[in-house]
Parts: structure tokens; C-alpha cells; sequence
């Protein structure tokens, strides 16, 4: 990019993370085990949150409502539930346009969650804008026995997308749901020991693994270095879901992700339909408590 917007101190650029995802699993197998306290202080805890929780708002000011709550980065969301945006920047303002909203509100691109649409449609944007993490789903659930059979013939599916990501500076990462092949966390483990492409890797729902009664902290262990994007996001109703407003404590979650040097962001998420100013409230909320939870496991 030729017109690079400011990043604030401690932040590092698009560039500098997207090169992090491809070059730091090495390092992180062959580093020694550390304490708690260690891993604490060697990981910073980066923020974003997703466009469609302002999808009754243009891309434009959805951008804006986020980058004034102090969030770092966005995801972009394609017209999953409608949601607008990443069409609207497709069809109206393009790559430029989108780096130009992003530079004006000092936010960094995080990812593009293609749920609708999938990654290939959306491939060349991505990368035009500067790259980052896509999010899709993964495909029907199998009975235990067929699992390792499925997830080879699913990531070998995946070739042609892993090919088109290493073109376009990107990366797919795969999110975990109820009923489908990427949901418990012996699917996450045989992704990870199947998965061979330093392009694919997983999106993190807890929401979906705490209705299976499943430690989230575990799972984050088992994905490593392939764990590509983190939803902040746990299982309950409305608002709910989101940190600091349901019952989960995310302090442990935090503390995982800080031992395998997460390198993405931490995005606060929930599905629901809130007007702007209360959706603005929740998340300010959600975003103090994961910066005082980030603080008391730094100790």
C-alpha cells in the first residue's frame, strides 16, 4: 500500500500481522514452557468487533460507531442476516474506498466473515484492500468414526482457496458450529493434525463449544498456531453473550490464548438485532471488562 495510515504505538501494521500468521508457528513449537505470568507478558491483547453489529448502519458509519468505542480493528460481514457491508464496499466503493474509510477512522482490517458468499467471491477485495483473515463455515457433520476420512476430503476441498489466500496475502480460517464437520474438540484437533497449509486455519466460537459442555481453554490449546480469529463471544441469550454482560469469565480464556501468542484480535461478538446506541452501549461495556480481565491475568 502506498498511503499507510498511522498505527499507534505497540499496534502492528496489517503487514506485520499477516506475515506474524504465516512465520510464527515455528517459533512458537520450539519455545520453551513459561509461566502464566510469562505468557502474559510476552502476548498483547488486541480488540476488534464485527460490522454487522451495525447493520441497519452504512459501512461508513459502522466503521466509525467502532473505531470510537476504541477498538483497533473491524470485521466485515457479507450479507449474512442482510448485513450490507462487505457487498457495499464490493459494489460501491471498492478496495480504495474501503482502505480510505478505514485510514479516516484509524482502524485496521482485521477480516471479511463470507458465511454468505464464501471466501473465492470476495478473494481479490480482500486482498486489494491489504489482506486479512476470511471467515467461513465448514460442511455437514459426520458420525465419530468417519471424522478423519471427512476432515482430509474437506481440507483437500480447500486447496483452491489456501492457493487464491496465498495470492491475495490472506488467510481462511474455518469457524467451529453445532451440527457440522468443525464443532467438537476432536474435530478441531483432526483439522489441526490433518491441515498441512499455512493458509487455512480456524475462527474460534466458545458460543458454539459451550452448549457441548467443552473447555474452550482446551480447544484454544489444540488449535495453536492455526487459531487464526477468536470470537469473544459465550453461550446465552441477547446481550448476553457478550464479555462482561453473561456469566462466563473470560479471564481464563485470555490466559490460553496468551500461551499459544494468539495473533490476531479478540472480537467481541453477538448474533441479535439492538438499535445503534444500545449496541454501542453493550459493546463499550464488553470492551472495558476484557481490558480489566486482560489486566488482572497480567497481574
Amino acid at each position: 500500500m502506498s498511503n499507510v495510515r498511522p498505527i499507534r504505538p505497540g499496534q502492528p501494521n496489517r503487514r506485520i500481522f499477516l506475515g506474524q500468521l504465516a512465520a510464527a508457528g515455528c517459533a512458537a513449537a520450539l519455545a520453551p514452557r513459561q509461566s502464566a505470568a510469562a505468557d502474559a507478558a510476552a502476548w498483547t491483547m488486541r480488540l476488534s468487533t464485527s460490522s454487522i453489529h451495525y447493520l441497519h448502519l452504512p459501512v461508513e458509519q459502522a466503521c466509525e460507531q467502532i473505531a470510537k468505542l476504541g477498538f483497533e480493528a473491524v470485521d466485515i460481514w457479507s450479507a449474512h442476516q442482510g448485513c450490507p457491508h462487505l457487498d457495499d464496499v464490493a459494489k460501491r466503493l471498492g478496495a480504495d474506498g474501503l482502505r480510505k474509510i478505514l485510514d479516516a477512522q484509524k482502524l485496521n482490517l482485521f477480516a471479511f466473515s463470507v458465511y454468505a458468499g464464501g471466501y473465492m467471491r470476495y478473494a481479490q477485495l480482500l486482498g486489494e484492500a491489504g489482506g486479512g483473515v476470511a471467515v467461513q463455515g465448514s460442511a455437514g457433520p459426520c458420525p465419530p468414526e468417519e471424522l478423519t476420512t471427512r476432515m482430509k476430503a474437506f481440507i483437500e476441498g480447500l486447496k483452491p482457496q489456501a492457493e487464491r489466500a496465498e495470492k491475495n496475502n490472506s488467510y481462511v480460517a474455518i469457524e467451529n458450529h453445532g451440527h457440522a464437520l468443525l464443532n467438537t474438540v476432536d474435530s478441531l484437533k483432526a483439522f489441526v493434525d490433518v491441515n498441512q497449509s499455512p493458509r487455512l486455519g480456524i475462527a474460534l466460537a466458545p458460543y458454539h463449544l459451550q452448549t457441548l459442555h467443552a473447555s474452550v481453554e482446551d480447544a484454544i490449546a489444540i488449535c495453536g498456531d492455526q487459531l487464526f480469529f477468536f470470537y469473544a463471544w459465550q453461550h446465552a441469550g441477547g446481550i448476553a453473550q457478550l464479555p462482561g454482560h453473561g456469566p462466563t469469565d473470560f479471564r481464563p480464556w485470555l490466559a490460553a490464548l496468551a500461551k499459544i501468542r494468539y495473533r490476531g484480535y479478540v472480537n467481541p461478538f453477538m448474533h441479535g438485532d439492538l438499535e445503534p446506541a444500545a449496541m454501542s452501549a453493550a459493546l463499550a461495556k464488553s470492551r472495558e471488562y476484557l481490558q480489566q480481565c486482560w489486566a488482572e491475568v497480567k497481574g
